[in-house]
């Protein structure tokens, strides 16, 4: 018996332990929750039809909400290229002849493995220690500190762990081009952008949708370092749907601000892939 038809006549079997957790876990709530968006309830099992309401009411009633969807734009937006554009340079630095450059990757990996709301409180007492410090106000005195205070955190989180991909990614470039790129004379910056970023393509398509994913989602270092203050002009849409859902009782609207919140991650996911995709097949 061929392989090829040993594997198509016990995939099925091996496929079916998986398959039944990802419809358990994924497919059956994500139906149950796009069904009570539309509805108005309490529990699940008092569930009232209701609508669109929902819907109409995340983005007219709740003017939070959208300014929630726009400061995780900008935030994203900031925290993607910082993250990224860091954690290449280390990767260049650390994939050269330099002693001890696993002790640097090990202490750069460190901070991804803190707990996200351990992360925000430690730097919550940093931020708050340097503002008082030297300027007399803390981080909740104006959004632009809360904006940037985020910024640091995720950047100090993640850096680490985007350089380690791109450390791969740049290891796995073939010797003789880079090589050929010397003798044929080409600068330090030439190589960088014609030779390196071409190379690691694949790195930086999996890097970026990393990153932007997990700014997206922001939750546990938001509720830590700032939970929306000022006057909820630092909260992010996760923290702002859980608000909803608990805290305001509105379990209706939070579940259609959850379906709205997937489906704009979800859309931002595909095009940056395909973007990223896409100069990927021509590099």
């Amino acid at each position: 018996m061929r392989v090829s038809t040993y594997i198509k006549k016990w995939f099925p079997l091996f496929a079916l332990p998986t398959t039944l957790a990802f419809v358990l876990a994924f497919v059956v709530p994500f139906g149950l929750g796009l069904y009570l968006s539309f509805t108005k309830f309490q529990t699940v099992n008092d569930a009232t039809w209701v609508g669109l309401r929902n819907y109409t009411n995340a983005f007219t009633r709740d003017t939070d909400f959208v300014r929630a969807l726009w400061f995780t734009v900008r935030f994203a937006v900031v925290s993607v290229i910082t993250v990224n554009v860091i954690a290449f340079a280390l990767a260049s630095l650390l994939t050269r002849a330099i002693k001890g450059t696993n002790i640097f990757r090990a202490v750069f990996f460190l901070p991804n493995l803190i707990g996200g709301i351990v992360l925000g409180y430690v730097w919550l007492n940093i931020i708050n220690g340097l503002l008082i410090r030297f300027f007399q106000k803390d981080i909740t005195f104006s959004s632009a500190y809360g904006f940037w205070g985020l910024v640091i955190v995720v950047n100090w989180q993640m850096i680490g762990y985007m350089m380690i991909i791109y450390i791969a990614g740049i290891q796995n470039i073939p010797g003789d081009v880079l090589e050929a790129a010397d003798i044929d004379g080409a600068s330090p910056w030439n190589k960088l952008f014609n030779v390196t970023i071409p190379m690691v393509a694949g790195s930086i398509t999996i890097c970026v949708f990393l990153t932007m994913a997990n700014c997206l989602k922001l939750f546990d270092q938001n509720l830590a370092l700032t939970n929306g203050a000022p006057k909820n002009t630092t909260e992010g849409m996760a923290l702002n749907i859980f608000r909803t859902f608990y805290n305001q009782q509105e379990q209706g609207i939070g579940q259609a601000k959850a379906v709205v919140f997937f489906v704009f991650v979800a859309a931002i996911a595909f095009i940056q892939l395909r973007a990223t995709r896409s100069r990927e097949v021509e590099g």
